[in-house]
C-alpha cells in the first residue's frame, strides 16, 4: 500500500485566449482516454515559476503564441480526481498565430457556439463563466 501524498494538488494553468468575443479551445491529441475531448490550451506549473510565466510558457510551446495574462475565470476547479488545481485565465493575443502544435486540432469559439465541442469535465465551469462574461 502506498503512502499518501502530503504535496496535495499540482497546479494547472491554462488560457482562455480571446479574439474579440471568440475563445480558443483546443482538442486533445493524447492521452487517449482524453483524445477528442477539448479544452483551455495550458499546463502544469514548474517550481519556480509565477502562474502567468507558465501560461506565456505553455502558449508559446502548445501553439507558437505570445500572449499577455489577463484576470482569472473562476476559483479552482478541481480536476483529475483531485490531483490537479486548474486556474484558468483571460489571455489575449500579444504576438503570433496560434497552430496546434501538441493539440488534435484548435477552433475559435463565439459564445453561442461554446458548446458545440466536448469540453474536458474540468473545463465546463470555466466555460460556463467565459459564456455569460461574452453575453451568450
Amino acid at each position: 500500500m502506498s503512502e499518501p501524498s502530503t504535496a496535495g494538488p499540482r497546479i494547472v494553468v491554462a488560457a482562455a485566449i480571446r479574439d474579440g468575443r471568440a475563445v480558443l479551445a483546443a482538442a486533445r491529441a493524447y492521452p487517449p482516454e482524453l483524445a477528442g475531448l477539448w479544452e483551455f490550451p495550458g499546463g502544469k506549473l514548474e517550481p519556480g515559476e509565477t502562474e502567468a510565466e507558465a501560461l506565456r510558457r505553455e502558449c508559446r510551446e502548445e501553439l507558437g503564441v505570445e500572449i499577455t495574462v489577463g484576470d482569472r475565470v473562476t476559483g479552482d476547479l478541481a480536476t483529475g480526481g483531485g490531483r490537479f488545481l486548474l486556474r484558468v485565465y483571460y489571455a489575449g493575443l500579444a504576438s503570433g498565430e496560434p497552430h496546434p502544435k501538441e493539440h488534435a486540432e484548435l477552433r475559435w469559439l463565439l459564445p453561442e457556439e461554446i458548446d458545440s465541442v466536448p469540453w474536458l469535465p474540468g473545463n465546463r465551469p470555466a466555460v460556463e463563466a467565459i459564456r455569460e462574461a461574452l453575453g451568450a
